[in-house]
């Protein structure tokens, strides 16, 4: 299959504007706090890493903070921003004569500069003397360095060292919150990558529902999916690890890592739960289909996909800025609870359900998370604020109320996993709402998730994924018929049959 889509230019703006929105929000901290506006922003750059003890270099993808303000795709690097003048200083590294054997053209400091929009290029071997010559204040200038935690990971950001940072004073605690903030509100250019990405990543979401057969191996939808988005999207990278879990691994919520390899003989009757997101100029897309591999539903699979896009499409149609996501998972966790109950699977008061956490038993996961550089994107919970601690709960990625601008997953879903289902079918408070004979039924199925890209707009949301989402549609493509993606601005989503 041809596609309808071409990689997009991008837009050095596009980090500019990044810039400028660090600055600003910068400044204004800097000035509440009755401090000079004086000092540099400096961040450093990712490095190639290679492969343990080995020469071999794995595929480099660039910091992601550093990726935002800068835009650079190479090696090496690093970052200033003047906080007085608004300057931005790239510093390459100097390569040695052997790189231009070996490795390519040795760029001039020229083509960074005007490759990547920055007032300022030197090498990275002059950083001391270039800062120090910059720096219009009283004293040695100071650094603002990007140190703090990543919610998701626990992991904190690592702040620039180099050879002489001693002559500088240096500020680790300034830079982190303000500048992962900057980063949860999209600008229009952001936006619109990642849109491309969403709607490169649904044609070939579609390409595999349209080739997959009984008989295959999981890893064969990820290589589809993988060719498709590189071959007409150019996008050599991924968001995240591709997840192609089939039957009872559907219920694997990280499947697809390297102890359970995406390398099951999928069989008729097996529900598919692929979750595959395309990257393109480091910014994702995160997409979840289910659907079952022989292009037909039975009415147990129909149950339990429903009762997951009923709960989808009710979050997706009350989103709008104010809105709390602990709020969402709640609505999701009722809806699923609600169709469960009408389907004879559980049965009693879903109130009283709810209370009892009864919704984590099926929906262990969080309802979504940010999404930008990172799949899993920062800012989820600011500084202070505390993770819910209730079960299911603990696990979301925020619990803030929306804002326009945002960028956010919703992925609900209902799995069978024994680890969780036994237990609950056996504690005291949460055996009564079972009905244990359907449930044997459902056990060792999987299951089943939706997962949408969403933006928040002024008034409500748009979705930014464009797969066929009701059982028809599915049914239908899988069997042929046309499902058109259409090239579309930030303001204007189509997709449809």
């Amino acid at each position: 299959m041809a596609s309808s889509l071409s990689p997009p230019e991008v837009p050095m703006e596009l980090h500019a504007v990044n810039r400028e929105k660090l600055l600003n929000s910068l400044r204004a901290h800097l000035s509440s706090s009755s401090r000079p506006s004086q000092g540099f922003v400096l961040l450093e750059g990712g490095k190639e890493q290679t492969r343990y003890c080995t020469d071999h270099e794995e595929l480099f993808r660039q910091e992601s903070y550093f990726a935002y303000l800068f835009g650079v795709k190479e090696p090496g690097f690093y970052g200033a921003i003047d906080v007085a003048s608004g300057d931005s200083v790239l510093f390459a590294p100097r390569l040695p004569a052997a790189y231009a054997v070996w490795l390519g053209e040795i760029k001039p400091l020229s083509y960074f500069k005007e490759i990547y929009k920055v007032n300022k290029v030197f090498y990275t071997d002059e950083i001391v003397n270039v800062l120090l010559d910059l720096y219009k204040g009283m004293g040695n200038p100071l650094l603002f360095l990007l140190h703090g935690l990543n919610t998701d990971s626990s992991n904190f950001s690592k702040p620039a060292e180099f050879q002489g940072i001693e002559n500088f004073e240096r500020d680790l605690n300034t830079l982190h919150p303000i500048l992962a903030e900057c980063r949860v509100i999209k600008s229009d250019l952001e936006l619109a990558l990642i849109q491309f990405a969403n709607d490169i990543s649904s044609e070939a979401h579609i390409e595999v529902m349209r080739k997959i057969r009984v008989g295959m191996k999981e890893y064969q939808l990820e290589s589809m999916f993988l060719h498709h988005t590189y071959m007409f999207g150019g996008c050599r990278h991924c968001s995240y690890t591709c997840i192609c879990a089939t039957g009872e691994n559907s219920s694997v919520l990280h499947y697809g890592h390297a102890a359970a390899p995406n390398d099951r003989t999928f069989h008729d009757g097996d529900m598919a739960l692929l979750d595959m997101g395309a990257e393109y100029h480091f910014y994702a897309s995160d997409i979840t289909c289910s659907f079952p591999v022989n292009g037909k539903f039975t009415s147990d699979q129909s149950l339990i996909y429903n009762a997951v896009l009923d709960a989808h499409d009710a979050v997706i149609s009350t989103l709008k800025p104010g809105i709390n996501w602990v709020d969402m998972h709640k609505l999701a966790e009722k809806v699923i609870l609600e169709s469960l109950k009408k389907g004879n699977l559980i049965m009693g008061d879903v109130e009283n359900m709810m209370a009892e956490r009864l919704g984590a038993v099926f929906m262990p996961h969080g309802l979504g998370h940010f999404l930008g550089i990172d799949t899993h994107d920062v800012g989820g919970y600011l500084k202070g604020a505390e993770r819910p601690k209730e079960l299911g709960l603990s696990s979301l990625r925020t619990s803030r109320e929306l804002l326009e601008g945002m960028v956010i997953t919703v992925e609900p879903g209902c799995y069978f996993i024994d680890a969780l289902l036994v237990p609950a079918m056996e504690n005291t408070k949460t055996s009564k709402f079972f009905n244990h004979e359907e449930i044997r039924r459902f056990r060792g199925s999987g299951g089943v998730r939706i997962e949408s890209d969403v933006r928040i707009t002024s008034d409500g949301c748009i979705n930014m994924t464009k797969c066929p989402r009701k059982i028809e549609d599915i049914e239908a493509v899988m069997a042929g018929a046309p499902w058109t993606i259409k090239k579309t601005s930030v303001g204007c989503v189509n997709g449809g049959i």
